[in-house]
This record gives structure tokens, sequence and C-alpha cells, in this order.
């Protein structure tokens, strides 16, 4: 199966119209990690969930103190606040957004940089970072075989990228695509909904080797149906997110929410962790073989 395109092309602009809309929506219902969760035990909060997968990204990261790190669609800099204190690498941040660079410079943070920046222009130096990370950000990449060239380019020899991916099941068909996948891509300002096979040969003829693979689709699932009670208990109790929500150009997004929960409980879509690794100066590759 090919990637999920959706019948309404997206774009850069368009995704940063969503993100500068619904900002205080997001903020609101989930908080500062405009991204999913990862339970381990089932019983964290979602807050701890949310820095499990930061947790769990920076330690496949392999991160060392001082390192230089690119945080790939960076959202409100909150993945990158959280593995500068507690790595203590240096991080530039790009988003699309200029809302969430907005939030950011008002929670500054040292050895972290936040910037409004189009990744796949993001006219950063040849072989200046030491690893880099994409929380949730590729799906919405026009040029999803670009974005992993650029990444190749950015990174030192022996550097590394992790992606926490949105990917459609690889046996999805017929009314899972129809009526989940390419209205998820749709409503979400996804340009395309790629598979875990797709994105490891992108990753391939972009000159990385795939170290590592992990599906965590059920430990982030929850995140949804937790989503959908915050939404629905706001669009009850606060009139200003009521108004923001019904007149918003983006509401129809809101619908994703049950397709959502729905694509992960049928298996039409997965969470994916990638962890890539660019040759060293000798050729060699950091890490060990990947995980199925």
């Amino acid at each position: 199966m090919g990637a999920i395109v959706p019948e309404v092309s997206q774009n850069a602009v368009a995704v940063a119209d969503h993100y500068d809309e619904f900002d205080p929506i997001y903020r609101r219902v989930w908080g500062e990690h405009v991204h999913h969760g990862l339970w381990t035990t089932g019983r964290e909060s979602p807050v701890e969930a949310v820095e499990a997968l930061v947790d769990a990204v920076g330690d496949r990261l392999n991160l060392l103190p001082g390192q230089l790190c690119v945080d790939i669609g960076c959202g409100y800099g909150s993945t990158a606040r959280r593995l500068a204190l507690t790595r203590g690498v240096r991080v530039t941040g790009l988003t699309l957004s200029a809302e969430q660079a907005r939030y950011a410079a008002a929670h500054p943070a040292p050895d972290v940089d936040i910037q409004v920046r189009d990744w796949l222009a993001n006219g950063l130096p040849d072989a200046s970072a030491n690893a880099a990370w994409a929380i949730e950000s590729s799906e919405h990449m026009v040029d999803k075989s670009a974005f992993f060239a650029e990444a190749h380019r950015v990174l030192l020899p022996g550097g590394r990228l992790v992606v926490c991916a949105w990917l459609a099941g690889t046996d999805a068909r017929g009314w899972k695509v129809r009526h989940l996948l390419e209205p998820i891509c749709r409503e979400g300002r996804l340009p395309s909904m790629g598979t875990r096979e797709e994105y490891e040969a992108m990753a391939l003829a972009a000159g990385f080797a795939v170290t590592n693979y992990e599906d965590v689709s059920r430990r982030v699932a929850r995140t949804w149906p937790i989503c959908a009670g915050r939404l629905i208990k706001a669009l009850l109790t606060d009139r200003q997110t009521r108004r923001l929500a019904l007149g918003a150009r983006n509401r129809n997004a809101f619908l994703g929410i049950p397709r959502l929960i729905l694509a992960y409980r049928t298996g039409a879509m997965r969470y994916g962790i990638f962890t890539f690794s660019k040759a060293g100066e000798n050729g060699a590759l950091r890490g060990g073989q990947p995980r199925n």
C-alpha cells in the first residue's frame, strides 16, 4: 500500500494556520507538549506520559552533555527544554507556528533557541548537529524524502535521528482508508501518512541506517480518549473555548479525534519510533540491529 494522501492537498501554510488558530485549545486540552503520551504501567498521569515519550527519545539518541541538537517541528519548545535540562544538550528548535514560537519566547530556557522556520528550507549548516529528532512533525512534511535528506545533511558523521511518527497500517485498505486515514490526514493537515516500510526506504535512500524500530501503538493510544474527554469538558464549561472551536476555520479537525480512537483500535493506524544513524568518519555506524 502506498502513502495515504488526502483529497485536499495540504502545505506548510495550512499547517501553520492550524496550529496558530488552535493554540489556546491545544494548551488547554493537552498542555505544552503537542504529542502523544507514552504509558508503561498505565498508572502514569498524562503529564508523566508525555514526558516519558520525550525521555524515550532522549534515550534512543544517546545524548551527551554539550552536544548540539535540532528539534524538527518543536511545538512550544517543551521537548527541547526538557532534554536541554535533563541531558545537558544545546537545542535549536524549528516550528512553522508563530504562536508556538511566541509561547516559547515567553518561557525561555538556557541552551534552547526556538525559531519560526520550515525544516525543508532550514538554512542550517552542513554537519552541524550531533543529534536530531522529529516528534510527530514528519507527518506535516510535504516532501518526506527531503525531510530525511535535510536531516542527513545537517547531522555530523555518527549522528542519530529519532522520528516518532503516525503511520498507516501496512495492510490498511478499503473503509479504513476512506473513513479513517484519509480524513485524519485532511482534518489534521497532514500532506500524507506513510507506512513503516516507506519511512525506512526514504531514510535508507537519504543515507541513513535503520538501527531501531519500535511499534508503541498500544502504549500511546489512550492519549485520544483523554483528549476527547478534556475537549468535551472545555466546550461545555468554557465560553471562550466553545466560541473559538465552533467558529474556527479548522474546526473540522475535531472530527479527527473519534477517527483516531477508532484507527488505533482497528489497527488502521500505528505509532512508531524509529532510530536512524548516519555513518561516521570511517563509514562505521553507531547502534545495534533493528528491533521488530
